[in-house]
């Protein structure tokens, strides 16, 4: 009776790895090429791409904070960050659109710039830094542009306090 036991022991067998599909370099959900998911570190070579491919105006550059609703639909090996880049790109010729959207981390919300591939993200990536706190490396001008310069925090992040402004009223006057 134990060498049947011995025979019917589960033997160790690794999984068979998931394909994930990939258009531009970044991870997409199923036959969709019109949404992106690129890591960090896959960020710039996969838009690159997409200037090489012909789409070559970005249209919007912002952020999402998933702080109070981490569900999302990502591609399979894609890793769900409280922060997420979205980032928008048309190809006027094939009339297409592309969507990138990139998880970062929000303990180190670092993401590199599109500025010298499309210079005209420099004010969507300050405002995206200002509001939500993620930093772009080897940008021109990582300053402030909605916030005075003095102020502490990010506005647009989910766990920031929201402020109060004591409303004044008059006396009514009959």
């Amino acid at each position: 009776m134990a060498e049947d036991q011995d025979e019917a022991t589960p033997v160790d067998v690794a999984p068979e790895p998931v394909e994930v599909p990939r258009a531009y370099g970044a991870a997409i959900i199923g036959d969709d090429r019109a949404v992106l998911f690129p890591t960090v570190d896959g960020y710039i070579e996969t838009v690159e791409a997409l200037f090489a491919d012909g789409f070559n105006t970005c249209i919007d550059l912002t952020a999402v904070d998933y702080l109070t609703h981490p569900g999302r639909s990502l591609p399979a090996g894609i890793e769900p960050q409280r922060l997420e880049l979205v980032v928008s790109f048309l190809h006027h010729v094939r009339r297409e659109r592309v969507r990138v959207r990139v998880q970062v981390d929000a303990d180190h919300a670092v993401v590199p710039t599109l500025f010298d591939i499309f210079p005209g993200t420099e004010s969507m990536e300050r405002e995206v830094f200002d509001m939500f706190g993620v930093t772009f490396t080897d940008h021109p001008d990582m300053t402030r542009i909605l916030m005075p310069e003095s102020w502490l925090g990010h506005p647009l992040l989910k766990d920031y306090a929201v402020g109060e402004i004591p409303v004044q009223f008059k006396a009514v006057e009959r």
